[in-house]
């Protein structure tokens, strides 16, 4: 049996819209659209390949009428980052919380690492996320994300507020079941 992986998840917030966040795109063929109510299979292509490499696999595991729930909410919003004409990463951003706002996922795929596109991507999910009375935004990570997700995210206004121990309970070498508080 596969060895658990164990994390640290730290949970941030921002209570105000940063001032300065405005960010030129980094290329010139790009397109940051929604996706409105996207095929479950869509939304798992991008789920996969943007966190396959840290241990993303609460929502492969969600039987598909559950995720559908949550994916075509009319509060939920997601963005697909497109570059070149294909998917670059994406976004999804929770409103069900009234004024609290959750930036539930973010990221790149790895083709597109290290080309400014993080820091543009995200620029736009805080933009979008305090756009309708938004009194607190929150994301968290973890220490199995990538290793420039927490200072990206401190560097663009998030602070830490609470750390949490958590273990990845393995099926497989491949495959893990939930993120689940230590004990």
């Amino acid at each position: 049996m596969p060895k658990t992986l164990h994390t640290t998840v730290t949970f941030l917030e921002m209570h105000k819209k940063p001032l300065t966040l405005h960010m030129a795109a980094p290329l010139r063929n790009y397109a940051l659209l929604r996706a409105e109510n996207p095929p479950v299979h869509y939304y798992r292509y991008l789920y996969h390949m943007v966190g396959r490499d840290y241990a993303w696999v609460n929502r492969k595991r969600m039987p598909d009428e559950e995720l559908v729930e949550i994916i075509h909410h009319a509060q939920v919003e997601i963005y697909v980052l497109y570059a070149g004409g294909v998917p670059a990463g994406f976004f999804e951003l929770d409103f069900r919380n009234g004024q609290d706002v959750d930036l539930v996922f973010f990221g790149l795929m790895p083709e597109f690492y290290g080309i400014g596109l993080s820091r543009f991507l995200l620029a736009q999910a805080i933009n979008l996320a305090w756009r309708n009375g938004t009194k607190r935004l929150q994301v968290q990570t973890c220490t199995l994300d990538h290793p420039r997700a927490l200072p990206l995210y401190q560097r663009m206004g998030f602070e830490p507020f609470a750390q949490e121990a958590a273990e990845l309970v393995p099926i497989d070498d491949r495959d893990f079941v939930s993120l689940t508080p230590s004990k």
